[in-house]
């Protein structure tokens, strides 16, 4: 979906407007509009719907994600059906491989990469002791393997420097153990030979993309979308509104700006058919960029050419740049804490979700959790009879 084809004539008034189009907005509005039969505007500053979800066809014919490469994984059966309504799926398992002293293996790393990286005598002598200690088929974040000594912290370590430091470092610009150790446990360490990037139920893409998925759900008569529009643009047209983009922004950086990553994609066209042999080849100790990414493995597409994109991250600059990434430190916490209970204050007025919104670091089917539960236990019980 190229340009802007969402120019609507405004109603003079709304009883909601809904600022941004991603997953958290559109699920709202879509929910809104069908469960409370009430007038939506949903609006995003961008030039298209989808959010960082957005993907158009690009060179032939491919589908590029135009904001860095969205696998849908999830283990919500809520979440799946919800989103089931909107488009059919195209069963896919993410595969990562990381290029760690010369070799592709896999990530997160694993028994298969254990076997990759060292001589067969230590890496099955290693993989006894891991399968001893944690137990097979287990996960184990990588900061709780260091505390371990011996030969298994001497393995973490090494884990620890080849796939964890530098990569981090260039993603968010801190170290591992300065982060929220929930964003390292995101990519554990697998005493298994399962060799998939996630392992939750539900792993699926949207049959025909993200953005046709979006268009499908709002596409209700109770809603308008307008894109290339800001919240200062409509601000007043709606009683109730639904802020899904920067917490600090909305509040004018009242209490200071709060730290993002942003990041910048460099797409290329291929001439051959296949450019590598997964979807994503991470690249934690060389260049400036983390991973490049083969939409094809993605799509399920298949041409004579093939398209991919490096990802460099970078400090997110107010204005000039996407915040895409919160930046989860203790730190950072302290900082939001006056944003929250400046937020506190506009409740039954004012509401904010979403990755930004709430700043957190949501996966997509999160995001869409965070909408579907902000409808049925705020928004339905409370203004379900306000007509």
């Amino acid at each position: 979906m190229r340009g802007n084809p969402f120019r609507f004539v405004f109603l003079s008034k709304y009883d909601w407007i809904i600022v941004g189009a991603g997953f958290t907005g559109a699920v709202l509005a879509e929910r809104i509009a069908s469960g409370l039969d009430r007038k939506v505007l949903l609006v995003d500053r961008r030039d298209h719907l989808g959010g960082n979800a957005h993907d158009y066809p690009g060179p032939y014919g491919i589908l590029i994600h135009k904001y860095g490469p969205h696998i849908f994984h999830t283990n919500s059966a809520k979440v799946w059906s919800y989103l089931s309504r909107f488009t059919a799926w195209r069963p896919y398992e993410h595969r990562v491989l990381g290029a760690i002293d010369g070799k592709l293996v896999p990530i997160p790393f694993n028994l298969d990469s254990l076997d990759a990286l060292f001589a067969p005598a230590e890496a099955a002598r290693l993989t006894r002791l891991l399968i001893d200690t944690h137990g097979i088929e287990k996960s184990v974040p990588i900061l709780k393997m260091r505390e371990a000594g011996g030969p298994l912290g001497e393995l973490a370590d090494f884990i620890y420097a080849k796939v964890f430091e530098n990569y981090t470092l260039k993603q968010w610009s801190l170290r591992p153990e300065d982060l929220d150790p929930g964003v390292s446990a995101r990519v554990p360490v697998r005493i298994s030979r399962d060799g998939r990037y996630f392992q939750d139920t539900y792993q699926a893409m949207p049959q025909e993309g993200y953005t046709a998925l979006f268009a499908r759900m709002i596409a209700h008569p109770n809603i308008t979308f307008a894109a290339s529009t800001r919240y200062e643009d409509v601000a007043g047209q709606g009683e109730k509104v639904v802020f899904t983009g920067p917490i600090d922004e909305y509040f004018a950086f009242e209490f200071g700006a709060l730290p993002y990553r942003s990041l910048r994609f460099e797409l290329e066209q291929w001439e051959v058919e296949e450019a590598q042999p997964v979807g994503t080849v991470n690249y934690p100790n060389d260049h400036a960029y983390t991973r490049i990414t083969e939409f094809k493995h993605l799509t399920g597409q298949r041409a004579a050419g093939t398209v991919t994109v490096k990802e460099y991250p970078l400090a997110h600059l107010p204005g000039r740049t996407e915040p895409y990434y919160p930046v989860p430190t203790p730190g950072t916490a302290e900082k939001l804490k006056p944003y929250l209970e400046a937020a506190r204050a506009l409740e039954g007025k004012v509401w904010f979700a979403g990755r930004l919104g709430d700043y957190a670091y949501y996966n997509m089917d999160q995001a869409c959790a965070r909408a579907l539960a902000l409808f049925e236990k705020q928004i339905l019980p409370n203004f379900r009879d306000d007509k």
